[in-house]
């Protein structure tokens, strides 16, 4: 099942927070900086050990200090390589592939690849939610995926996307 909340994907009861990333591991969106600063120095040190990943890699850790027991940082983009959609699809897909490797039931994330300079509310819908559903019937985790939006505006988008997805997938018989 996917649900569209406004509000904040820490504040979403998930089990996982799926959070984007700079190919340096640093937050590239306000909210993940938030999401970094609120996990604390220790997801920070992990992440600072990894090193770089390539545009579309996902890893897992512990999700720190907030209330969350796991946070998975997908990599959007790179100082040679700006945000795109293919860079988003293959960052959520290996994000949601690191979900369904650790059994996890539910998860959260904003949505992903939007902001100043990037893609639209739209476009990221257009991605994310039909990958989403896909992985979701599937794959046996996770259950459900949370997206947290910040506006009424985002909100309608990806609740219209989500709706979509879910007329295709019956019309296919899922």
């Amino acid at each position: 099942m996917i649900r569209v909340v406004l509000g904040e994907p820490a504040a979403s009861g998930t089990e996982c927070i799926l959070r984007s990333v700079s190919s340096e591991l640093e937050p590239d969106t306000p909210e993940s900086r938030e999401l970094e600063l609120g996990a604390g120095p220790g997801v920070q040190d992990r992440l600072r050990a990894m090193g770089s990943l390539p545009v579309g890699a996902a890893v897992i850790t512990p999700g720190g200090e907030l209330q969350v027991p796991f946070l998975i940082h997908v990599v959007l983009q790179s100082a040679e390589e700006p945000v795109g959609k293919e860079g988003l699809r293959l960052a959520l897909q290996n994000g949601l592939r690191r979900a369904q490797e650790w059994g996890l039931e539910t998860l959260s994330l904003p949505p992903l690849g939007t902001g100043a300079g990037n893609l639209g509310a739209e476009e990221a819908a257009e991605i994310m939610v039909p990958l989403l559903q896909d992985h979701l019937l599937r794959f046996e985790h996770p259950r459900e995926a949370v997206i947290t939006v910040a506006n009424e505006y985002q909100e309608a988008v990806f609740s219209r996307a989500v709706e979509l997805a879910g007329r295709r997938a019956s019309a296919r018989g899922n």
